[in-house]
């Protein structure tokens, strides 16, 4: 099969992050605008002249973004809504990419935001599907915890990793995050105090979970030409890959769908893991983003506990690796947290991200992952971007 187009002449420019907050009584609404807010200030750009707007929540109902044209007095001639989840930056941005491409529109809003009220995850939780309705929350494994523990248990067991390999992503981004001042967690974090933490659902343990907050992030979509015109820094998009449901009669998730088009990616990027300078993975718990790291092509997945052991994950180390702090140590504000990544390699690749910036950065990859049903992730998606 030949590779899809690539995505010449389309660019990300603007990051923005509404700063998250633990608990929230605003709308989800509220946060969107202020991410549309920001996102016209920083660009010059008033918002009435978005004529795209995708939007990714799972707290907006009963809008979708459609209903968000008239709150925020918007006319697009694109919009794209999606409650993907993790996954949902990376289909957000292949999607507004080809609307700019094919001519459809010309700036493309990509907002992530959802709210965090006392008991709303809670009551996401209870409704967010229904193999959740039906085959988990009426055993008491409300969340992820339980899903995910019984993956991550199948997962160890096959590539040999062992909790302190695991500890090693977790500690990282922990240390990067106290240089992100936006991040909510701001103790450091040992590996003595990873490996000693109470188990929740083992081997998950407490440093092995995101904590659900509030906040949004944002980012445009447009030409290069029109990014230049603004004086706008900007990054390339180089490659993409997107698949649902990867392996569906794999009895366990032992891989995700990454791995059926990795080697698409790469060709469509015209280089190789080796040439990144940081990786930005979904981090929900960090044996994903080792499945991440096996699953498009930095090492086998055999090999995870030498590569794990073998590299320092750090702003400073030799592969920078969730350059925030990732959810785990920023927080999740629901699918924002899919956003996060982008992002963030969108201000290292512009030289913007302060006293986290890896020095010479110029490509980054950025993986996304979403949708846990009782056994397997379903969405996953992957993108390389590079500085202009």
């Amino acid at each position: 099969m030949a590779l899809p187009r690539g995505y010449d002449g389309v660019v990300l420019a603007v990051p923005v992050t509404v700063p998250y907050v633990r608990h929230s009584t605003r709308s989800a609404q509220w946060w969107v605008g202020r991410a549309l807010a920001a996102l016209a200030q920083a660009s010059g750009i008033s918002h009435h002249e978005f004529d795209g707007l995708s939007v990714a929540s799972f707290s907006l109902a009963p809008d979708t973004s459609i209903g968000l044209t008239q709150h925020f007095g918007l006319s697009p001639r694109f919009i794209d809504f999606l409650p993907l989840g993790g996954v949902a930056g990376v289909v957000g941005l292949r999607r507004a990419a080809r609307a700019v491409q094919a001519g459809d529109c010309d700036v493309v809003a990509c907002v992530a935001a959802d709210t965090n009220a006392p008991q709303s995850f809670r009551q996401s939780l209870e409704q967010f599907s229904r193999f959740s309705q039906d085959a988990v929350y009426p055993y008491g494994a409300g969340g992820p915890n339980v899903s995910f523990a019984l993956i991550a248990q199948a997962f160890m067991a096959a590539t040999g990793l062992e909790r302190s390999d695991i500890a090693r992503l977790a500690v990282a981004q922990r240390e990067n995050a106290l240089r992100n001042p936006d991040a909510l967690m701001k103790k450091p974090l040992s590996v003595d105090e990873y490996m000693n933490a109470r188990a929740i659902a083992p081997p998950i343990h407490l440093f092995d979970c995101v904590m659900p907050c509030a906040g949004a992030e944002a980012f445009l979509v447009m030409r290069e030409a029109a990014a230049l015109a603004q004086g706008l820094p900007f990054v390339r998009l180089t490659a993409a890959i997107e698949r649902h449901n990867g392996f569906p009669t794999d009895p366990v998730m032992l891989r995700g769908g990454w791995a059926r088009d990795v080697t698409d990616l790469w060709a469509m990027a015209g280089v190789g893991p080796d040439a990144v300078d940081l990786v930005q993975t979904y981090d929900d718990y960090p044996f994903v983003s080792a499945m991440q790291f096996a699953d498009l092509g930095f090492c086998a997945p055999a090999a995870l506990p030498e590569f794990l052991r073998g590299h320092d994950f750090t702003v400073m180390g030799d592969l920078p690796h969730n350059t925030s702090g990732g959810q785990l140590s920023v927080g999740q504000a629901g699918c924002a947290g899919g956003h996060l990544g982008l992002v963030e390699a969108l201000r290292q690749l512009t030289a913007t991200a302060g006293a986290r910036q890896v020095k010479g950065a110029r490509r980054a990859l950025v993986s996304g992952f979403g949708m846990i049903t009782y056994d397997r992730g379903l969405g996953s998606g992957a993108v390389v971007l590079e500085a202009a």
